[in-house]
């Protein structure tokens, strides 16, 4: 069951004599107060509120269908959230500096993947971390939204060799293989749908 993180108990953005957030999400100084607060996230703080990413955690990102995808395999991740038409998977500080090595290794690299990675200077828009403030349509929100950093044996996919990441942390090679495998079927999907509905005139000859 995936835990779903507290609101914050009074929100200084969302109007006098209102506690908590109620039906209208806080001002970005209240949420980025309460990232830094409750998971220790570095947060660049105007509007809008973005995570920094390279400090606690870098970020893979895949194409929506390839991500919801991947969420329903049996394998473990972190904190997923989606933004766009973009799921991002968090994983431990590093994790983007391994993606080149990794998809190598596991003999992915030749294949054009819309697998990326964001690490050290990068930014992800913040989602709303309570249920009813996601904000416009179309606005970040989380899917596997991230524990307290005081709840005990959190942890962010890591790599620490291949095919084992060791303690409790859920294995980055394994994920970084799933996402791979994802984005590839659904390229194949896509190419297949696009013969599908070619002309007959956009389509190769065949010579006997």
């Amino acid at each position: 069951m995936a835990f779903i993180v507290p609101p914050p108990r009074s929100s200084p953005d969302a109007g006098p004599g209102r506690a908590g957030p109620g039906p209208a999400a806080p001002g970005p100084t209240a949420l980025a107060r309460w990232y830094e607060r409750e998971l220790g996230w570095a947060t660049e703080g105007r509007a809008p509120v973005r995570l920094l990413t390279g400090v606690g955690f870098d970020v893979l990102e895949l194409p929506a269908e390839a991500g919801h995808a991947l969420l329903r395999r049996p394998v473990r991740t972190g904190p997923v959230l989606l933004s766009g038409g973009r799921i991002g998977l968090l994983v431990a500080a590093g994790g983007a500096d391994e993606l080149p090595g990794l998809l190598d290794w596991l003999e992915w690299g030749p294949i054009a993947l819309d697998l990326t990675a964001l690490g050290t200077g990068g930014r992800v828009t913040a989602p709303s971390p309570w249920v009813g403030g996601a904000g416009s349509p179309g606005a970040a929100v989380w899917l596997r939204p991230p524990e307290p950093r005081r709840t005990p044996g959190t942890a962010l996919p890591a790599f620490t060799g291949f095919g084992s990441s060791g303690g409790d942390a859920p294995d980055l090679v394994r994920l970084v293989d799933a996402a791979a495998t994802e984005c590839h079927r659904v390229r194949l999907s896509h190419a297949r749908a696009g013969l599908r509905n070619s002309s007959p005139a956009d389509q190769p000859l065949a010579f006997s």
